[in-house]
């Protein structure tokens, strides 16, 4: 198995490089000026110099070097020393401790270290919640083909159909709406500014998480609930099963030992395929909420046409794809013994 994952990580090198080329070349094809949105008072020579300091001159193949550098050097570079007349320039090249220039232009910030800043609330908010809805969906999906078309079984599935079906803007307007605005037990808008320090402020933490986490939690929940069900269903009727019964063993031990474990393998294959959705945030929802994490950050991007942030946020994702699969490709050959990769 280790062997098999060098081959895939090697293998996975020119895949990136691949797509990192494409989306480099793609948005950076795209109509933008990162001095579009300057004050129209500002002199075109001053234009021209934020340009060339941000690579504008530079060939395209140097300007796809130096963007892919910031994956690999994290040190400061002083590329932006330059002198100008006038306020607003003076302010603009102050900012010059960027990295390999991809810099933000909107917010004149080094591209890596906005990504940082809002990574920790989306683990907290939409990592949660994919945790939460494994948590549920397993033992729901696991009962409901134990027990097929029990009332339990109808339950779940209505439940799974409409978590499925109602969409999460639906779901989180209405908990804001019986919560925080009837109920008032909820806030609605998530604080990005509080510190947890103490049980009082760990407190309206949770409490503030509870809401984004569960319209999250019920989606995936629902999805995976399905797969799983689907799964046992078609492992309960399997061979290796009555033969299991036949010899006398428990049933619980078939259930959770022999037909759990083949039955999670393409239920891995969806959450492994769906876990870098984590890391790229759940868009409607942190807008819904106002939580400040990377959904927010990449649609404050494409609405301000901050090229430089939409790629690297876009490439990141896909890193995280690649990387997922490789790790549901080594856990089928824990789940499953008759799997060899040698």
């Amino acid at each position: 198995m280790g062997s098999y994952a060098i081959r895939r990580l090697l293998f996975a090198i020119p895949t990136l490089l691949v797509i990192s080329f494409i989306v480099f070349g793609i948005l950076d094809l795209a109509p933008g000026d990162p001095t579009g949105q300057l004050p129209l008072t500002i002199p075109p020579e001053v234009r021209e110099q934020i340009r060339e300091a941000l690579g504008f001159n530079q060939p395209f193949i140097v300007r796809y070097g130096l963007w892919l550098q910031q994956f690999l050097i994290n040190e400061p570079l002083n590329l932006l020393e330059k002198t100008c007349d006038g306020t607003w320039c003076a302010d603009w090249f102050a900012s010059s401790e960027t990295r390999l220039r991809v810099t933000s232009w909107s917010t004149r910030s080094p591209v890596v270290d906005l990504i940082i800043e809002r990574t920790p609330q989306t683990l907290w908010v939409v990592g949660m919640s994919y945790v939460v809805g494994i948590l549920i969906a397993i033992p729901i999906g696991i009962v409901s083909a134990y027990k097929q078309y029990s009332i339990f079984d109808q339950v779940g599935t209505f439940i799974s159909m409409i978590g499925f079906s109602v969409p999460t803007f639906f779901t989180g307007v209405l908990m804001i709406v019986i919560f925080s605005v009837q109920l008032g037990w909820f806030p609605s808008v998530y604080d990005t500014t509080l510190v947890v320090n103490d049980w009082p402020s760990f407190w309206l933490q949770v409490k503030q998480m509870i809401m984004p986490v569960m319209v999250l939690a019920l989606f995936n929940a629902s999805q995976l609930s399905r797969f799983m069900r689907a799964s046992m269903l078609d492992n309960l009727s399997q061979d290796y099963v009555r033969t299991a019964r036949a010899k006398g063993v428990a049933e619980k031990i078939v259930l959770l030992v022999h037909v759990l474990r083949n039955s999670l393998i393409p239920v891995i294959t969806v959450i492994a395929l769906s876990i870098p959705q984590i890391f790229g945030g759940a868009i409607i929802t942190e807008q819904i909420f106002r939580v400040n994490g990377l959904g927010a950050l990449l649609i404050n991007g494409i609405q301000s046409a901050d090229y430089p942030l939409v790629q690297t946020l876009t490439f990141l994702f896909a890193v995280l794809i690649v990387l997922f699969n490789l790790i549901a490709d080594l856990l089928y050959g824990m789940l499953d013994p008759r799997i060899r990769y040698d």
